[in-house]
């Protein structure tokens, strides 16, 4: 049931255009390789990541929308296409009722996001999770086949034992070796996912944009936006600290098998961090928003 359904204001259409055509021009360095290696069938261990492990189309990423509460006036009717969407006295406009389908869903996010928000960031976790997932790994195995591991399977063993696992997320862990699940910490489920995320795990920031996507398309396709540049920035370092090595795709390997490579890490793991607590607050913000629209 709805319980308000304000509008905050009306775009004109040169505006709501004008935007509609930038954010197209910004997601296009991010879709079109991906179409075009499609087409002839390749893959890439880092860019392809975001389309493949979340199960968002390349058109969802695409599509313009203004967000809840606003107005489209002018010649919207495209935006009808799509049946969130209604048409209104004054101009096309989200559908409040919308909201209703995805309360369950956005509320849980909300509920991940607080407690994250709420934890201190831990950064002693060294991004190891990839190497738990090719720990003991028959070379058949290997998720990325076509890319070389830069260590040999002993190096790769002998650093996880050294530095051990300290893995917090559980769509990470999840992928982990049978051999290496027992070297961790915690033992992470979905269930106590709300307990276990904290704010310095790379993969909880680049879970923004899956928490963007679940409310969509009741937010401003800017911000989603946002959420999908950022979890770009958190899958490049994920792989950089990889065992994979990746050069010849233009990623200098971070060498987590030394005291400096480790630094290096850490220093960049905080700064995504930094980045990744102003967005999760904003996106706590208009999903509550959100929320607080139904009862």
């Amino acid at each position: 049931m709805v319980k308000r359904a304000t509008y905050d204001h009306s775009v004109e259409e040169q505006e709501w255009r004008n935007r509609q055509d930038a954010h197209a021009a910004r997601v296009e360095p991010w879709v079109r390789p991906r179409l075009e290696r499609k087409f002839v069938g390749e893959k890439h261990p880092v860019d392809d990541f975001l389309f493949d492990y979340y199960p968002y189309s390349i058109g969802k990423l695409q599509a313009w929308h203004p967000g809840f509460g606003v107005i489209l006036e002018g010649n919207a009717e495209e935006f009808l296409l799509n049946k969130d969407y209604i048409h209104t006295d004054v101009g096309v406009t989200l559908n409040p009722e919308g909201i209703v389908k995805r309360k369950p869903r956005v509320d849980l996010a909300i509920t991940i996001l607080h407690n994250t928000t709420t934890k201190p960031p831990l950064f002693h976790c060294l991004g190891m999770h990839e190497w738990a997932m090719v720990y003991n790994i028959k070379p058949n195995e290997v998720r990325h086949e076509s890319y070389a591991l830069r260590l040999s399977p002993k190096e790769i063993a002998d650093l996880v034992d050294e530095v051990g696992l300290r893995c917090t997320h559980f769509d990470a862990f999840r992928f982990f070796t049978q051999d290496s699940i027992p070297l961790n910490v915690i033992t992470p489920t979905r269930a106590s996912q709300p307990e276990n995320e904290q704010p310095g795990c790379v993969h909880a920031t680049m879970d923004l944009y899956k928490y963007a996507m679940w409310a969509n398309p009741y937010l401003p396709s800017e911000f989603v936006a946002d959420c999908f540049s950022l979890a770009r920035t958190a899958r490049t370092l994920d792989m950089q600290a990889s065992p994979y090595d990746l050069r010849e795709l233009g990623y200098e390997p971070i060498l987590m098998e030394t005291h400096e490579g480790r630094t290096e890490y850490i220093k960049r793991q905080q700064e995504l961090h930094l980045r990744g607590t102003q967005l999760r607050l904003k996106l706590l913000s208009q999903l509550r928003d959100l929320s607080t629209s139904v009862m």
